[in-house]
């Protein structure tokens, strides 16, 4: 690896902002970075996405010899852009390069430091509908069941399922549990979402009952001096991280026998998927996962409408259509006049 001290945006965005930078438009990208998680509160998850992305524009901007944000314009943009689709690019990640694009020559804009915003006429690629996957209430039961609780490993892992379902959580959400967000009296836990929103998740008599009896586990790690307030813990004393989380829910759909993938965002469909068929409403829907905007909340109206039709389609005797009568007056058909 090379001793070439890292540029600011390799760096956290915790570096100061006096460190070293090599243009005017890496340094405007470093305190966009540096407001964003001072100002938005954005969780660093988001912030490292922006870092990549904004990284990958300011060298692409490089080549083509721009360093100043005064000097980007629309071409440079586009070419861009290009760029990411001549690379198999998803169109969601494109669009998500483009939209942090466009959030750091606002900002630009509203200092004053450019006269126009470069990415004004760039269309955003339209990303295909995709509804969440969600599981039968079946395969839940089996998912929730596939935790060994004999074990130390399986009493936290069915209290992070039981979790993970009953409050519909996101996987963050889930390992950024602390002991003082629990009231288990009461059923509920504190959660923050995006954005370091809070919110009040219910939490069912099942996961209370997991959370217990993981929490009151003799055999449960003994949690470093930082990570002491963490609930859920992995076998060092450490908070549990998302990407540990991802492979707990995925070794439990194995066991379990599941067919297709699962993850904690599995989890999260399937909550609201099961509310909505259950005939909860939409507006409380999205209290429960802490959706910002109903439309987001929508998607899943969606999946239910599908899962219905398909319990229609299985189920009523005249769901399948039946082939239409002919209307002796209609004039042939190519297919029936060359019969």
């Amino acid at each position: 690896m090379s001793a070439k001290s890292a540029t600011p945006l390799e760096a956290g965005v915790a570096s100061p902002l006096e460190a070293a930078v090599t243009t005017p438009l890496e340094a405007a990208v470093h305190r966009h970075l540096a407001q964003l998680a001072a100002a938005r509160g954005a969780s660093p998850h988001t912030l490292r996405a922006y870092r990549g992305d904004l990284r990958e524009l300011v060298e692409h901007l490089a080549r083509r010899g721009i360093r100043e944000p005064s000097d980007v314009q629309h071409r440079a943009l586009r070419s861009w852009l290009a760029e990411l689709d001549e690379r198999g690019l998803a169109s969601v990640t494109i669009q998500r390069k483009l939209s942090a694009a466009r959030a750091l020559f606002r900002r630009l804009e509203d200092e004053g430091r450019i006269a126009a915003q470069p990415t004004a006429g760039l269309r955003k690629r339209r990303t295909p509908r995709r509804l969440p996957g969600a599981l039968e209430k079946g395969e839940i039961e089996a998912l929730l069941a596939a935790p060994d609780v004999r074990t130390s490993e399986g009493r936290r892992d069915r209290a992070l399922l039981e979790l993970g379902y009953s409050a519909g959580t996101r996987a963050a959400e889930t390992v950024g549990l602390d002991h003082g967000d629990l009231e288990l009296e009461r059923g509920v836990a504190l959660v923050r979402g995006k954005g370091r929103k809070e919110r009040l998740a219910p939490l069912g008599s099942f996961a209370v009952e997991a959370l217990r009896a993981y929490l009151a586990d003799p055999a449960r790690p003994r949690p470093r001096p930082a990570h002491a307030r963490a609930v859920f813990l992995g076998p060092r004393g450490t908070r549990l991280t998302t990407r540990s989380l991802g492979r707990i829910v995925e070794r439990c759909a194995l066991a379990a026998g599941l067919r297709r993938r699962a993850t904690p965002h599995t989890l999260r469909h399937s909550f609201a998927t099961h509310l909505l068929d259950a005939g909860a409403d939409l507006k409380a829907v999205q209290e429960l996962l802490g959706h910002a905007h109903l439309v987001t909340t929508q998607v899943y109206t969606h999946v239910s409408i599908e899962r219905l039709r398909e319990v229609y389609e299985r189920a009523h005797p005249r769901a399948t259509s039946a082939p239409r009568r002919r209307d002796p007056r209609a004039r042939p058909g190519p297919e029936e006049r060359n019969r």
